[in-house]
């Protein structure tokens, strides 16, 4: 690869199981999956519920806002793929329902995110028809 080369981000690899998590998206809605024996909410979406072991996990719609629990700025590439989108705002966001999910913040002033703020969703879609979920400061 030569220094003028730019390569394409990464994109999910959408599996049976985590299908309709990826096409809730695509509809710009938030769907997670909950287990029916133990009532808990469950992410990425699993085949067997990892707090009670049932099979039993159905996907029910939440919320599309939260709170960032972490944030941090990289302000160099974490990976060749993302040279162009430096810096890169990079969070643990928990959704309302207590679910916490790794994804990019938007926003032009990233200095002024703080551990707390309310977020809302951001859907992403891509050219590939994947959508990718980011969040925004509410």
């Amino acid at each position: 690869m030569n220094a003028d080369e730019v390569l394409t981000p990464p994109r999910p690899l959408i599996t049976a199981t985590a299908r309709p998590f990826w096409d809730a998206l695509a509809e710009h809605r938030i769907v997670i999956q909950h287990c029916d024996a133990c009532s808990r909410f469950v992410h990425y979406p699993r085949i067997r519920c990892p707090h009670c072991g049932a099979p039993g996990l159905g996907f029910v719609p939440v919320a599309a806002t939260g709170r960032i629990h972490t944030v941090t700025i990289a302000r160099q590439a974490t990976a060749v793929h993302f040279a162009a989108d430096v810096p890169q705002v990079l969070a643990i966001v928990e959704l309302d329902c207590g679910v916490r999910i790794s994804t990019t913040i938007v926003s032009d002033d990233p200095e002024a995110l703080t551990i707390g703020q309310v977020v809302t969703a951001v859907f992403d879609d891509g050219a590939d028809g994947i959508t990718l979920l980011r969040f925004r400061p509410a």
